[in-house]
């Protein structure tokens, strides 16, 4: 049976964990090139790894999707490793929560930064690519078509008490997505965003287990408070959040020729919850 993404080379911001991480061996696994991105380097490593084990193409990038030339770096490594870019996932990203009148400046920023400068820098940096590349293949008078998914949250489509900064970056993100389906349609490229809901991974996993992420010197907690997370739970139709897994295939859809005349659009993944 032909795989969905033989031979596709594939960007994933944030291919260490979580959802991306599932997206980077799901991807693997249907003849996907990855190029994984993540700010850490043993989870990248690892990731790396599994896919080499499993008969897949990896090439791990670290660094920081905010630092300046990242975006640069990380388009670079596609073309000089693997000749090309077919796919660009924005996933990389966490949260740093405060009602507003709490919320620092520092904390606003650090959202839009890594959930909408970020992904706005990586596609920026892949333009002449794909505007080159598009031009040989139309002279050739095939269509190829290329792929863009923009990790968004139903936060972003409904807001959520305590995220001004993430619910404001992740609405942000889907402007950018339907923007730039109407700029890139000439190219053939699919511009697409999936908004997810309680997705059980590091970042939504219970507060009181006390774990943190670093940034710029600072501790962020990580997590969602026990007792919040369980009102969560009982508002999702299907009763119970979605595994990453499950989060990766429909960024799989999107990814592949299944969508090949879908652009513009938001997927929502949450289970029937709807805000």
């Amino acid at each position: 049976m032909e795989k969905m993404l033989d031979g596709k080379i594939c960007i994933v911001t944030g291919g260490g964990r979580g959802i991306a991480k599932e997206t980077c061996l799901l991807f693997a696994s249907e003849g996907g090139k990855v190029v994984v991105c993540e700010f850490d380097e043993e989870p990248a490593k690892e990731t790396v790894e599994e896919i080499k084990k499993m008969g897949g193409q990896a090439v791990a990038v670290m660094g920081d999707v905010t630092a300046d030339g990242m975006a640069e770096k990380i388009i670079q490594t596609a073309l000089n490793i693997y000749g090309g870019i077919d796919v660009i996932v924005n996933a990389a990203g966490y949260t740093w929560d405060g009602m507003i009148q709490n919320m620092t400046d520092k904390q606003w920023d650090a959202m839009m930064d890594i959930h909408l400068k970020a992904p706005f820098r990586i596609l920026r940096a892949a333009t002449n690519f794909i505007r080159e590349k598009t031009k040989e293949e139309q002279a050739t008078g095939k269509i190829f078509m290329r792929k863009v998914i923009n990790i968004s949250s139903v936060a972003g489509t409904g807001g959520n008490p305590g995220q001004a900064n993430y619910s404001s970056a992740k609405a942000g993100l889907i402007g950018l997505t339907k923007n730039l389906s109407k700029e890139w349609g000439r190219y053939n490229v699919n511009v697409n965003c999936v908004a997810f809901g309680l997705i059980e991974t590091r970042l939504t996993q219970e507060k009181e287990k006390g774990e943190f992420i670093e940034r710029e010197g600072q501790k962020i907690a990580v997590g969602i408070p026990q007792a919040g997370k369980s009102v969560l739970n009982m508002m999702i139709p299907m009763g119970r959040p979605g595994t990453p897994q499950e989060a990766a295939r429909a960024i799989l859809f999107f990814a592949s020729p299944l969508s090949d005349y879908v652009s513009g659009q938001v997927l929502i993944v949450a289970g029937g919850l709807s805000v």
